[in-house]
């Protein structure tokens, strides 16, 4: 599953993880393969499948392409 940069740095700071949003935007591409990149989500505490959950709840489906299958 691909997820933008920007959602995973945005849900870092919701969660108070600032320090890491650094971090993260250092070492993850644009694009987030969550299998691909799970080694450096999971160097920043975040479980890819918890991941997807949080941003597809808390985006009320607005993730468009990125979760939807890019139709």
């Amino acid at each position: 599953m691909q997820i933008d940069k920007s959602q995973v740095l945005d849900l870092l700071r919701q969660q108070g993880e600032d320090d890491k949003v650094q971090q993260a935007d250092q070492e993850l591409p644009s694009t987030v393969d969550t299998e691909q990149h799970a080694g450096i989500m999971a160097k920043l505490g975040l479980d890819p499948a918890d991941l997807v959950q949080k941003l597809a709840g808390g985006a009320g489906g607005g993730l468009g392409g990125l979760l939807g299958g890019g139709r």
